[in-house]
């Protein structure tokens, strides 16, 4: 693809999303990439900054514009979005890049219905798709591996795994249960159910069980499930969010489960977000929070397999 229609078919869908969410009574933000906070997650490593003149401890290249975006929200922005580029170590490959944009935006007082709503207008905008399909992690396992993880046990995930020809996942071995549970869970998902997701039309994938929650609250219908989706088209993962936890004490006590992931996995403990945490009082309204891939957007866009083929330059460019 010539640069210049890379960059027509970027700004065309750029405008298209900024016309719909315009209208829907979103305000486009612009937050710093560099803040002395990020929000610690298990398996996105950030990007330390140390800069000559800057207050120590070091700044990070945001992974997320996510927790400057909802500081905003707890400062009564009401509904934002944002076309952010993000940054995250070590992430190569036709899918990935260390540095990316994601489009971000956050509803206050929706829910999965309602973000379901704004899912199909915005991919029939920018893929000119026709409605969508809604799944639960449940139905889909079940489907596809046989069983239900809202109750299978760890047995039940490597026997899903072992016959699907799987290996168990790396890192298994000396892990505690509950992280081998997450890793065969996560490998299944990968390998078996995600490929075969949004062929026919794009799909939510909801439900997901409470160690995967994330920063999902959890439903009140069903305690071993969260409030959390993810997006898929023709097998790729476009987006993912949820219905967001606003209680301080759930949030400390996940992010403080992130960072012993990621002690046992070898990767660095992460300072925990005082700031962000401080916004989450009664000023913290409920609501619907998703981050959307846009360079993979834009791949599927213009027919292509790899982001690389939709970007002006690559991160080692």
């Amino acid at each position: 693809m010539s640069t210049r229609s890379t960059l027509k078919l970027r700004a065309r869908l750029r405008s298209g999303l900024r016309e719909m969410f315009d209208s829907l009574g979103f305000i486009e933000v612009d937050t710093p990439v560099l803040s002395t906070e990020v929000l610690p997650e298990p398996h996105i490593d950030p990007i330390a900054v140390h800069v000559d003149g800057l207050a120590r401890p070091p700044h990070y290249l945001q992974a997320s514009p996510e927790a400057l975006m909802k500081r905003l929200l707890a400062a009564d922005s009401g509904p934002i979005y944002q076309f952010a580029h993000a940054f995250r170590a070590g992430e190569r490959g036709g899918l990935h890049d260390i540095e990316f944009v994601l489009l971000e935006w956050y509803a206050p007082g929706a829910n999965l219905t309602d973000t379901a709503v704004v899912v199909e207008r915005l991919c029939r905008t920018a893929l000119g798709t026709n409605g969508i399909t809604r799944i639960s992690c449940s139905q889909a396992f079940t489907e596809r591996a046989g069983i239900d993880p809202l109750s299978a046990t760890l047995a039940d995930l490597a026997a899903a795994g072992r016959q699907a020809g799987l290996q168990p996942p790396p890192g298994a071995e000396g892990a505690s249960a509950d992280q081998q549970w997450d890793r065969w869970f996560e490998l299944l998902l990968a390998e078996v159910i995600t490929p075969r997701l949004g062929h026919d039309r794009p799909t939510m994938l909801e439900s997901w069980p409470v160690s995967q929650a994330a920063f999902a609250r959890v439903d009140p219908a069903d305690p071993r499930a969260a409030r959390r989706f993810e997006l898929f088209v023709a097998g790729v993962e476009l987006a993912n969010g949820w219905e967001e936890e606003t209680s301080r004490v759930v949030l400390d006590a996940r992010i403080a489960a992130a960072n012993q992931v990621r002690e046992a996995d070898g990767r660095a403990v992460l300072p925990v977000p005082g700031r962000l945490l401080a916004a989450h009082g009664p000023e913290m309204p409920e609501g619907v929070g998703v981050a959307l891939g846009f360079d993979r957007l834009a791949m599927l866009a213009g027919g292509f397999d790899t982001i690389n083929a939709v970007r002006s330059f690559t991160s080692h460019e």
